[in-house]
């Protein structure tokens, strides 16, 4: 009787701890789905926050940034301006010292001056692969584990003429999707850059696979508007890089 009971109590273990090791990864997913979004929802609530206190109403997808007098959001007035001008010097000295996505370990810009301590820029919503990811300035390890991350000596994501902004992410990261699914995007399906003053849209129009090492595939195009999705390929693997390409729309 003692032995059967025994055997029991160690069957039901058995059975919890395999139930726990197969729920796991799905449990760790939920939590990071989680955060994500509520980074998301508070950078919104920070962002709508910030045009009431400047007296105009938040700009609509698309829409142009225009302050009426100088001191409506002053500070990020100027930063959207720095923001520009870094935009159109990478533009002219041809994008330098670019590299592979993967090399970066510093950011491009610092934010830290204007309030944003954790240099998280805004998000990027991805319909198509059911994800929000807060979106970092720098490939730093901590900002990869976190989100999506802008890849430094590529323009900053705030769109323009003569703009490629290149976004990197892991291809999944201990439970969480990030960039797994990212072979889900299809021709026409639409990606949201939530930033500060706008939220972009952009639509996407070419998939390709590359090798780490042609950088020339990520940069920028003269004349055209585009955000860059890069993450390993294959999945589980890391000797070539998949690359979505979005262009600008409205």
């Amino acid at each position: 009787m003692v032995r059967r009971r025994i055997v029991t109590i160690i069957s039901i273990v058995c059975i919890v701890l395999g139930i726990g090791v197969i729920s796991f990864p799905h449990i760790e997913q939920w939590l990071y789905s989680r955060n994500a979004d509520r980074s998301a929802m508070q950078f919104d609530e920070w962002r709508e926050e910030m045009w009431e206190q400047a007296g105009s109403q938040e700009p609509q997808p698309g829409e142009a940034i225009n302050y009426e007098t100088p001191e409506e959001a002053p500070y990020l007035s100027e930063l959207y301006g720095e923001m520009q001008k870094y935009n159109e010097s990478l533009y002219r000295n041809g994008q330098a010292e670019f590299k592979d996505a993967w090399s970066y370990q510093s950011k491009s810009f610092d934010l830290t001056q204007w309030g944003f301590d954790d240099q998280m820029i805004g998000y990027i919503h991805i319909p198509r692969m059911d994800v929000r990811l807060p979106l970092y300035l720098g490939a730093t390890e901590k900002h990869m584990k976190l989100g999506a991350v802008h890849l430094t000596e590529t323009s900053l994501p705030i769109g323009g003429k003569n703009t490629n902004c290149v976004i990197a992410g892991h291809r999944g990261y201990h439970g969480a999707a990030m960039f797994r699914d990212i072979e889900e995007l299809r021709i026409g399906d639409e990606i949201y850059i939530h930033n500060p003053w706008e939220t972009l849209v952009y639509r996407v129009c070419e998939l390709k696979v590359i090798a780490p090492d042609e950088t020339g595939e990520v940069m920028i195009q003269p004349g055209r508007d585009l955000v860059t999705l890069i993450t390993c390929h294959p999945y589980r693997h890391n000797y070539q890089r998949y690359v979505v390409y979005a262009e600008r729309i409205g």
